[in-house]
């Protein structure tokens, strides 16, 4: 080959001994039995494989075994848990591992594509997790410690990012119980930081993963020049020339890939540096044979990694040539050999150019190649999805469509609902470019699209899912059968229903039952009228809803269809009388969420599990509810439904009633693991932990609860922000913005002209803020200002009366409700009467006994003051000081500080401590009234805020001027402030 230099194998790493003493750190506490991750973070080119390459070849002589899984970038294509299947291919083919795997059957289930183990129609995310975190943990435990590096993740699948969520959030990184040893094992991660655009979808997970106590990030930043000149040295036997250092060094800006690369160029015939980057990278690939040349396309054409056999197969070379070729491209660096006879581009960036590089009709040529050697006698259900991807780049599109639905298939069988919706799609794309006589025998384009949409709301896609639903409606021909034309229906209506959009949701439902004929009796009629009955009653038309489903559970159990007949008894709970709150109803929940587990119906299961759990919160039982809430996200986890609709309700009820028992820690973490795999703008996810944050002073709080308004119409994220909303206005004092998110939300949340039982709530926490300006008013002696919030005050009150009596299903609210309706009325005692209605408050904390533990305290503090003004100050300090254990309890830091305040006016403790000079002449009541009187408050107000009465104010108010030797409060306020006695007023920002 004359002239070219050779290199080693491996360039040396330089530059990267804080990063990798790091890493070591990592890899030590690991072994010691502390799991950890570390997400290793770059740009493309920066030395993320080298140095993790480097830290496993330290690990794996140490005795620590090493696993590496990559993810590929395939375009549209997914992989269901490609860099997991990787791993676990290289441990079945180590005899080393025998014994371990055989006792863990997960491996046989991703590898082949098995059927589930269980009995739920939906194959189970969650057994595969805990399987496949079982199987890990077992082998660092067992057999040796153990490395996971897993690269590439910018171009993992939806399925890999969830497992890996999964093993890192509550697998196994996890400690036993009782202080004993962790794991032995250590995950790291590597991802192209530039790569990762706003719409990313690895965005959130990273957001989430950082914030687990045992990961870290750790970011490759570019090499300093310095570094990059040693690097540079160090890849010649020969020394270079200082001017072509320089410009390398230029050139590569930090990046060590470039770096190597532009070595390698100085090299050329022509001499030199390229000017464009695709220059630099094809400089190495064009110094070699033909023959390694051809190699090196086809294997650019395979991806990253590719077999020997395969490749063999593809470039059609024999043997000894190949050989010769691969020796030559490993010994130039181009391609690195790797275990099980596989060989892969040395970069990614390497192979993106070699394909770039070729012809079009080289490239669909090879591609061709791929798919029918993939296709062979040996052919994998788990390569399905890489031979359509082949498939359509060699233009064979019946193929195509045929491998995309065989993919659909097994991502499906092994709970990728995501990557199942996907190759669904792709199918439908290619489905009007296939003859009907060339497609696969099976589902109609409008069957197929059903089935896409089913896959949306199983991903948790729902708006997706309506638009899939509405191409299928477009798709149905005038001739279209009957029966799928009801079901295309209701099946929209279901997922209208979904995104709350009801009113369009009931106008499809009745379509669909209009379609089908009630006689002779049929299960689509069944299903149909199901959803019709559910509708029905979301837009107020109970008495539709009682007649059909009445007639519809006769059908359903003269037709044994018993999955439909659980569906139509949770419907009639309501509709009969008995709702979810009362013991009558809820046996029959129970009735419905047994024949939906025989019929292995997993939605209507959850929808009754979620019916039991609220049944529970709305009749005041707190702790019973939880066990219902975890056994239907625990259901939803196993069908691989935990993005659908009740799920996401369940999660939002299980985290409102850790929150209501005063749980404020677990919320935020359960919080920030749910926001982090689902939208930015989930209320479901976000919704207590905002309360959490508003309570504890998050000024931010606000912010993110207004963000949750900037996406498409969501009915909890818009609940979540009014509650969020009102409450801040009412905290910093603002009526009007108050009462203003409060009657904007009210009307905005309002379905079928049915006021939204929140309500209530929202009416309370505005008369909260309305009553605070009523009392400002009245000391200000603004009679006018005070009639007119009385008004409104007046309104607020009648609103939250109405809705206390008006909740789910018509009903009266239950312990909340009236809870929140007691608070009203004692909120409306402020406004009405001249002082505080101690009894009124009273009433509000025995109310929220039933389990608020935060409005308790809050109520209390109310209470406290009310005391005071009554001047009874014995009672007031005792609710003073539970207020206090509580609000330290929750860190509940806005209450503590109210707290303080009406401590330090009321004098229920110690007041400040004197400070700087001529504090000792005045008491510590003395300096309360001179801050007041620095306000400018007259003797009335004065007293009025401190709890006495005006014409003790005005003794207190001589004996400062006489102390200050001021002849007037004018004076004796300039005296005051020259001694620093009070503090000016900050400037208000608002």
């Amino acid at each position: 080959m004359g002239g070219v230099p050779q290199t080693s194998l491996t360039s040396p790493l330089v530059g990267r001994e804080d990063e990798l003493a790091r890493l070591t750190g990592v890899l030590d506490r690991a072994r010691a039995g502390e799991a950890r991750a570390v997400l290793v973070a770059g740009d493309a080119g920066v030395g993320k494989t080298r140095t993790l390459d480097e830290v496993a070849g330290r690990a794996a002589a140490a005795g620590t075994t090493v696993l590496t899984g990559h993810c590929v970038d395939l375009g549209d294509v997914g992989l269901p848990y490609l860099p997991f299947t990787e791993i676990l291919g290289l441990l079945a083919a180590d005899e080393r591992f025998a014994a371990v795997l055989a006792g863990h059957p997960v491996a046989d289930r991703l590898l082949g594509g098995g059927p589930d183990d269980g009995t739920d129609a939906a194959p189970s995310r969650l057994r595969l997790f805990e399987g496949v975190a079982a199987l890990l943990t077992d082998l660092a435990d067992v057999v040796a410690p153990l490395l996971l590096v897993l690269e590439d993740l910018h171009w993992a699948d939806q399925s890999s990012r969830d497992l890996l969520r999964f093993l890192l959030g509550r697998g196994v990184l996890q400690r036993p119980a009782g202080g004993a040893p962790g794991h032995r094992l250590a995950l790291f991660a590597s991802y192209r930081a530039d790569d990762l655009h706003r719409r990313h979808p690895l965005r959130p997970l990273l957001a989430e993963l950082v914030r687990l106590p045992g990961v870290e990030r750790l970011e490759l930043r570019p090499l300093p020049d310095a570094d990059v000149a040693r690097l540079v040295r160090s890849l010649r036997d020969r020394r270079l020339p200082d001017s072509t250092v320089r410009r390398i060094v230029e050139r590569a800006e930090g990046n060590a890939f470039y770096a190597e690369e532009l070595v390698a160029a100085t090299d050329a015939p022509a001499g030199g540096v390229p000017s464009g980057l695709a220059d630099v990278l094809l400089i190495r690939f064009e110094q070699l044979s033909e023959t390694a040349q051809q190699v090196l396309r086809t294997a650019a054409v395979a991806g990253r990694r590719v077999g020997h056999v395969l490749l063999r197969d593809a470039v059609g070379l024999p043997e000894g040539e190949l050989e010769s070729a691969l020796r030559e491209a490993v010994e130039r660096q181009v391609l690195v050999s790797g275990d099980g006879d596989t060989y892969s581009f040395r970069h990614a960036l390497a192979r993106e150019a070699v394909y770039a590089d070729l012809l079009p009709g080289e490239r669909a040529r090879l591609h061709g190649a791929f798919a029918r050697l993939l296709a062979g006698p040996d052919r994998r259900p788990d390569h399905a999805a890489e031979r359509a991807h082949h498939y359509r780049e060699s233009h064979d599109l019946p193929e195509a469509l045929a491998a995309s639905l065989e993919a659909a298939d097994h991502a499906q069988r092994i709970g990728a609902p995501a990557e199942e919706l996907r190759h669904v799609e792709a199918a439908l794309d290619l489905w009007t470019a296939v003859d009907a006589a060339a497609r696969p025998a099976g589902p109609d384009a409008v069957t197929l699209t059903l089935r896409a949409s089913a896959a949306a709301v199983h991903a948790g896609e729902l708006h997706r899912a309506v638009s899939l639903t509405r191409s299928a409606l477009a798709g149905l021909g005038q001739d279209a059968d009957l029966e799928l034309a009801a079901r295309v229906r209701y099946t929209l209506a279901g997922n209208l229903l979904s995104v709350d959009n009801l009113e369009s949701a009931y106008a499809y439902s009745s379509e669909a039952l209009g379609l089908i004929p009630a006689e002779p009796p049929s299960s689509t009629w069944v299903w149909a009228a199901a959803t019709h009955v559910t509708a029905a009653r979301q837009v107020g038309e109970n008495a539709t809803a009682l007649r059909v489903a009445r007639r519809a559970l006769e059908v359903a159990g003269e037709l044994e269809v018993i999955d439909a007949r659980a569906d139509l008894l949770i419907s009639l709970t309501s509709l009969e009388g008995h709702n979810r709150a009362t013991p009558e109803g809820r046996e029959r929940l129970l009735e419905a969420r047994e024949l939906a587990r025989r019929a292995g119906n997993a939605p209507v299961e959850l929808r009754a599990l979620f019916n039991l759990a609220i049944g529970c919160f709305e009749s005041g039982d707190l702790e019973e509810c939880l066990p219902w809430a975890s056994e239907g996200l625990d259901r939803a986890r196993r069908s691989g439904l935990l993005s659908s609709p009740y799920p996401r309700e369940m999660r939002y009820l299980r985290l409102l009633v850790r929150y209501t028992l005063g749980h404020w820690d677990e919320v935020l973490r359960e919080s920030a693991e749910d926001a982090g795999e689902r939208s930015a703008v989930d209320g479901h996810a976000l919704g207590p932990g905002l309360y959490v944050a508003l309570a504890r002073g998050d000024r931010g709080a606000a912010d993110r609860a207004r963000a949750l308004l900037s996406g498409p119409f969501d009915w909890m994220a818009r609940m979540v922000a009014a509650v969020v909303l009102t409450d801040a206005a009412a905290l910093r004092g603002d009526a009007e913005d108050a009462v203003r998110w409060m009657r904007s939300s009210v009307e905005t949340l309002t379905e079928a002209g049915t006021r939204p039982t929140v309500t209530l709530r929202l009416a309370t926490l505005a008369l909260s803020a309305v009553a605070d300006t009523v009392t400002e008013l009245r000391r200000a002696g603004d009679d006018a200002g005070v009639a007119r919030w009385s008004d409104t005050a007046a309104e607020l009150l009648a609103d939250a009366r109405w809705s206390a009596g008006h909740g789910y299903d018509d009903m009266p609210q239950g312990p909340e409700g009236q809870a929140w309706l007691a608070r009203a009325e004692a909120e409306w005692s402020r406004v009405a009467g001249a002082a505080p209605d101690p009894a009124a408050w009273e009433k509000a904390v025995a109310a929220f006994t039933y389990g608020d533990a935060y409005e308790r305290a809050r109520c209390r503090l109310r209470l406290a003051e009310a005391l005071l003004a009554a001047d009874r100050r014995e009672e007031a300090a005792a609710e003073a000081d539970t207020v206090r254990r509580e609000a330290d309890r929750l860190g509940a830091t806005v209450l503590r500080e109210r707290l303080d305040d009406l401590a330090r006016r009321g004098r229920l403790t110690g007041g400040p401590a004197a400070a700087g000079a001529g504090t000792a002449a005045l008491t510590a009541r003395e300096q309360d009234v001179l801050r007041l009187l620095a306000l400018g408050h007259s003797n009335r107000r004065i007293g009025e805020e401190l709890f006495i009465s005006a014409k003790t104010a005005s003794v207190h108010v001589s004996n400062i001027l006489a102390k200050l030797n001021a002849a007037s409060r004018t004076e004796a306020v300039a005296v005051a402030h020259r001694q620093g006695l009070v503090a000016p007023e900050p400037t208000s920002s608002h």
